[in-house]
């Protein structure tokens, strides 16, 4: 069995280390901060405590697999799951608010019909059975198997084309979806806030992005007991059994290439360290430039899906209980063009100091290289909270405000990594698993499948595959 090194500990890389350890391989892990997880960060102070990145996990069974294929105790028995229902309250600019159950396709409807009018569900039903059909056409080459090397079976966009007259209008954009289809202010914001999650612009993210709202009401929201840093360190304590070796602040200058092979790494420190494979997991955008583009002819490999977008977080601690009837997710929609607001109220005893007190997350996706105040960015987000959370400004113990530049931190770009999509160009596919240089792969939110807690763990799944059965690998069936 082969030595393998690992570039960062994120979800991504700690998922591909421990699968890789289980097949026998020996597994280093080097990490350029002081802890893992990457953007699965955590805050705490004074007895309160908020996840820094995502909040919600959606598709689980990602991570089942992980831990059925990587040790005896399942997923459930590392940490606690629990459904988020309703998914969320969505509080539209003209005051209008709707919750949406969790994966009810039927109780969606019915409770669009409720709020905006009795065709609104009818409509999004509609739309939700076209985006299952782009999900059938890419959900096994997008998520399940490694990017081929010809992407161009992915350029293709599987949104249907509408039948106007005895001819079909194509769609090319999330934003012509909401108009041509949904009509309805609120149901094109409604849609719209799917896109933002992830950072995809409606106005230029493909119409495939419609698979984003599928994929959730399909198969619903979940919450981590404690956190979504709780499977961050569910999976470390997995990789630690598996004896997959951690080294932290430890940062890697380069992959060492011999021939047309990678055959290690070098650290910040000057140590080469040897590897039969390397797995980068960190943002690999510049190392694809300066290592990877040698290699290849032609720009084929230039193409990167970055559209420039973070993430700003306000974390709120609150006086006081949350209230009878408070919902976990509560999405704030802004008139004007602005970003939606994601509120999070998880009740959560460990995230609090006592039963008198809450933990709050606001989010809003934002421009990575933005210049300006993020501290009336985040006045804004908090007076758009207060829609949210009655009496938020009397409650106001203290804020903590992370910004694009503690995303860098963290992760060592301050974009934030959408999911893969297909569309009419590829420009919406992430970097390939298996990269041009014999025993360089990438794994992680910034390679295929893309970025998001389940995809970053299905990278995990391809790489070790490529790595333990060879290129052929076709992904499991």
């Amino acid at each position: 069995m082969g030595r393998i090194v690992v570039i960062g500990a994120g979800l991504g890389a700690m998922a591909t280390a421990a699968r890789l350890a289980v097949a026998g391989h020996t597994v280093t892990v080097y990490e350029r901060t002081s802890t893992y997880g990457g953007a699965v960060g955590r805050f705490e102070r004074e007895g309160f405590a908020f996840d820094t990145g995502p909040g919600l996990l959606h598709l689980p069974a990602v991570y089942r697999d992980l831990f059925v294929k990587t040790g005896k105790k399942p997923l459930e028995e590392c940490v606690g799951l629990s459904q988020v229902d309703p998914a969320a309250r969505h509080v539209f600019a003209d005051g209008t608010r709707v919750d949406l159950p969790n994966a009810s396709r039927a109780g969606t409807v019915a409770a669009l019909d409720a709020a905006l009018g009795a065709s609104a569900g009818e409509r999004w039903g509609d739309f939700l059975t076209r985006a299952r059909e782009a999900w059938d056409r890419t959900r096994r080459p997008l998520l399940e198997e490694p990017q081929p090397a010809d992407p161009k079976a992915l350029a293709r966009e599987p949104y249907p084309a509408l039948k106007a007259g005895l001819l079909r209008r194509p769609t090319r954009t999330l934003a012509q979806v909401g108009e041509r289809e949904l009509r309805d202010p609120r149901l094109v914001a409604l849609l719209d806030s799917y896109a933002e999650a992830y950072g995809f612009p409606p106005a230029s993210a493909p119409a495939a992005a419609a698979v984003l709202p599928y994929m959730e009401q399909t198969f619903g929201s979940w919450y981590v007991a404690g956190g979504i840093r709780a499977l961050a360190d569910a999976v470390y304590e997995r990789c630690r059994e598996r004896r997959v070796e951690f080294v932290f602040d430890a940062p890697v200058d380069e992959v060492l290439t011999e021939g047309e092979r990678a055959v290690g790494v070098r650290l910040e420190s000057g140590e080469a360290v040897e590897a039969d494979h390397v797995v980068v997991g960190a943002p690999v955008p510049e190392l694809y430039r300066e290592q990877v583009l040698p290699w290849r002819s032609g720009d084929e490999w230039t193409r990167f899906q970055r559209h420039g977008t973070s993430r700003l977080t306000v974390l709120l601690a609150l006086r006081g209980a949350r209230e009878e009837g408070a919902v976990h997710r509560t999405v704030v929609h802004a008139a004007g063009g602005l970003p939606s607001v994601t509120v999070l109220r998880p009740d959560d005893p460990a995230l609090r100091p006592d039963a008198d007190h809450e933990s709050v997350t606001l989010s809003a996706m934002v421009g990575s290289a933005r210049e300006g105040d993020w501290a009336e960015s985040a006045a804004r987000m908090v007076e758009a909270a207060g829609r949210a959370v009655p009496g938020l400004a009397e409650r106001l113990r203290w804020q903590e405000v992370r910004t694009p530049e503690d995303v860098r931190a963290a992760t060592g770009t301050s974009e934030v990594p959408g999911p893969a999509l297909a569309d009419a160009g590829g420009s919406w596919l992430p970097a390939p698993s298996l990269s041009p240089v014999p025993g360089l792969y990438f794994a992680g939110g910034w390679s295929h499948p893309g970025g998001g807690l389940a995809h970053a763990g299905m990278s995990g799944a391809l790489v070790a595959g490529l790595i333990v059965e060879g290129a052929e690998f076709r992904g499991s069936r």
